[in-house]
């Protein structure tokens, strides 16, 4: 199994021939309205037969983006939609409008379900959403290595339940931009961070007994997203101080072949 980093917390991953991407956006400015295109977000090198979501952020399902490169009737695997009314699931609303107008093959998941998807054996794992909203985390093993994809979710206690059922990783690739957030329908607003800075993402990686942990969910060349979002200035180098030689960051676009 081999992987290549896609950009923000975007993933394609390769085995036995076939291709699945986690999270996988080409453009994430209908949340971030700061982001420029650039080079910071890559394409899947063919055509993918699965998609895995991990939430309904649109930094993190874009229907059209998967329309273009999923095989015709390709599962997409996703958690439940958000809870009560529009104010409580503004931030989901245009990634499940977008999902049903391009009549995706989306199947709604719950935490520790497996499903089978050629060489992939994937398990949705439980994860804590910054904001509120359902999310779960991926855990995707295929010819003997395993690997954990980890969304933007919080620090939580079910690291150790998923250690316990999973543990070791080939490699964990998890948040590290730790941001705090102000935004209009969440206040008053929190200091806590909303996702795992590079402190937080060593030490999760340490539980998991990760050979490699990479960091995701950060773009150094986009520092403005969006008002009210205030991330970790170094991702990068922090994650390498508190993770030592765990931390491998590859460039956007990059393999990590895990079968080495």
């Amino acid at each position: 199994m081999r992987v290549r980093r896609l950009g923000w917390a975007g993933l394609e991953i390769e085995a036995g021939g076939k291709r699945l991407v986690i999270d996988y956006v080409r453009d994430i400015s209908p949340l971030f309205t700061g982001w420029k295109p650039g080079e910071c977000l890559a394409a899947p090198t063919g055509k993918v037969d699965a998609a895995l979501v991990t939430h309904l952020h649109r930094d993190h399902t874009d229907a059209s983006a998967l329309a273009e490169v999923l095989v015709p009737g390709a599962p997409v695997l996703r958690p439940a939609p958000g809870h009560g009314d529009d104010v409580d699931n503004v931030t989901t609303l245009q990634a499940e409008s977008e999902l049903a107008r391009h009549r995706l093959a989306a199947t709604v998941v719950d935490p520790w379900s497996t499903r089978e998807i050629g060489p992939f054996r994937v398990t949705a794992v439980p994860a804590v959403d910054g904001l509120g909203d359902p999310q779960v985390n991926w855990v995707v093993e295929a010819g003997g290595r395993r690997l954990f994809h980890g969304g933007d979710t919080m620090f939580h206690g079910y690291w150790w339940l998923i250690a316990r059922r999973f543990s070791p990783f080939d490699a964990v690739f998890l948040p590290a931009n730790g941001p705090v957030v102000d935004v209009p329908h969440l206040q008053p607003p929190s200091p806590v961070l909303a996702a795992l800075d590079p402190r937080q993402a060593a030490a999760a990686a340490k539980i998991l007994d990760a050979r490699h942990v990479v960091p995701i969910h950060y773009e150094p060349e986009q520092p403005d997203k969006v008002a009210g979002y205030v991330e970790v200035a170094d991702p990068e180098r922090e994650l390498r101080e508190h993770a030592g030689p765990r931390a491998r960051v590859p460039a956007v676009g990059e393999w990590l072949d895990l079968t080495t």
